[in-house]
């Protein structure tokens, strides 16, 4: 039996940077590349998790991206975790964030013109931080 089911996409980094720099309510300023794409990594969040985080922040340096993100735990996952089940929040948020991996490499490749080679997501919790690791060819 094949799935037809088409992951979700949202078209482009801009679309993604627009969503993320509305939820954090980004003052207008100087755009930079951290900026462009941690504004991407929250739309990504709030348009397919159903909620974004609170403040993101990006790291490059040389091919090495690092995004970290605070807050944006959903609902349920809030009440699973006060249940004591981290282990199946963090299951379900790495199984998901796998399902994503077009949308969110592509978001990055965009915005920083590069090709990402590979990419690792990390939820923590208390504080809850999400992290995205971007490794972009030379």
């Amino acid at each position: 039996m094949t799935d037809d089911h088409e992951l979700p996409r949202v078209a482009t980094a801009p679309q993604l940077e627009a969503s993320g720099a509305a939820a954090l309510e980004v003052e207008p300023r100087p755009v930079s590349m951290q900026s462009r794409i941690s504004s991407a990594m929250v739309g990504m969040k709030k348009e397919y998790y159903g909620k974004g985080p609170d403040r993101a922040k990006t790291f490059i340096n040389d091919e090495y991206v690092f995004v970290v993100m605070e807050g944006g735990l959903t609902r349920n996952e809030q009440t699973l975790l006060a249940a004591g089940e981290h282990a199946l929040v963090r299951s379900y948020r790495l199984r998901f964030q796998e399902s994503m991996t077009a949308t969110t490499c592509g978001a990055v490749e965009e915005i920083t013109g590069r090709k990402v080679l590979t990419y690792h997501s990390q939820i923590l919790f208390d504080p809850a931080r999400a992290i995205e690791i971007f490794v972009l060819d030379d």
